[in-house]
């Protein structure tokens, strides 16, 4: 397999602007097929344009783009042909039920009739909506209204699909799920492009992660990558004796690092660059015979990464206005 096929997205360069305001400022992706890969960012970081230009809804003004091996400009039509987006707002029909609305796309994709009804049965079976099949969408809970929204976009598999903020205003259980059908969808062979502003979600599905902040990606690589470039993580002790910890945090501040203090007068906590300070720091406090409860070692959160990438954390960005073409 060639690189740019094995690639399901490739842009390089990509602006938009809308009026005065720039929206996108010169984004490069480069996305493996088969993966979930991610798009993080503050609401009006860019994210949504991007993706809109991505899947063809609109031009870049600048850049060039292409997804599974298709110049999205050049060959719009047989991008469309490979691709699905779901966006922040369920596009099914509110005055259908739940079958109806996948038997109508259905139908629109060209399915027969019956082929029609077995797909839309067996989706609703699959994203645990088949009990509500007969109610009217309009009816339907926040979450209920998103796993439709996803089946109707895989009616026929697409080999990419867009998630755009897909959990936005889910409670934690409808997240969840949602979580769970994008999995399912990368373990089929679909990529998954996931556009995101909450950092957990990112953490949780991404096998890759482009921050983007003001319209430019300012940071790529793994979850894990991104924590390990802006420092190191904790090491968490807890004493079975506080009245050693004043020796306690002298031999961690010379193996480990600084101490942190803390309210807690059996907890220490110390920066640690990696595994094997903190196996020496927990070494020397067995060998001064101080006892633990217990311990842990943490990475830095991605909302700590993305603070230290650009000075301020993904909810206090002012939005810019991201508009339609």
């Amino acid at each position: 397999m060639s690189t740019r096929t094995a690639l399901a997205i490739e842009a390089t360069g990509l602006t938009k602007s809308f009026g005065e305001t720039q929206a996108v400022a010169g984004v490069d992706l480069v996305v493996p097929a088969g993966s979930i890969y991610g798009v993080l960012g503050p609401n009006g970081a860019g994210k949504t344009t991007t993706i809109r230009m991505l899947a063809t809804l609109i031009r870049p003004d600048a850049g060039s783009a292409r997804v599974l091996g298709h110049d999205v400009t050049t060959e719009a039509d047989a991008v469309r042909g490979l691709v699905s987006l779901t966006g922040q707002l369920a596009s099914v029909d509110e005055e259908l039920t739940g079958r109806e609305n996948l038997v109508l796309i259905g139908r629109l994709l060209g399915h027969r009739r019956a082929a029609a009804r077995a797909r839309a049965d067996e989706l609703l079976e699959a994203f645990g909506i088949a009990e509500a099949a007969t109610r009217l969408v309009k009816h339907y809970s926040g979450g209920m209204r998103r796993r439709l929204d996803i089946a109707a976009s895989i009616v026929v598999t697409p080999q990419l699909v867009f998630l755009d903020e897909p959990t936005t205003g889910l409670d934690p259980r409808s997240r969840n799920q949602v979580w769970e059908i994008a999995r399912a969808l990368v373990a089929e062979g679909t990529t998954i492009l996931l556009c995101t502003q909450y950092l957990e979600e990112a953490d949780q599905l991404a096998d890759g992660i482009a921050v983007i902040d003001r319209g430019r990606v300012i940071a790529e690589g793994t979850p894990g990558q991104l924590k390990a470039s802006v420092g190191s993580g904790r090491l968490h002790v807890r004493l079975l004796d506080p009245g050693r910890r004043a020796e306690a945090a002298g031999l961690f501040d010379r193996a480990v690092g600084a101490v942190t203090p803390a309210a807690d007068p059996t907890v220490l906590t110390a920066a640690c660059a990696d595994a094997g300070r903190a196996a020496v720091g927990l070494a020397e406090l067995a060998r001064a015979g101080i006892g633990l409860a217990d311990f842990s070692l943490d990475q830095p959160s991605l909302d700590e990464v993305f603070l230290a990438l650009t000075g301020h954390l993904a909810a206090d960005e002012p939005a810019l206005q991201e508009q339609p073409s």
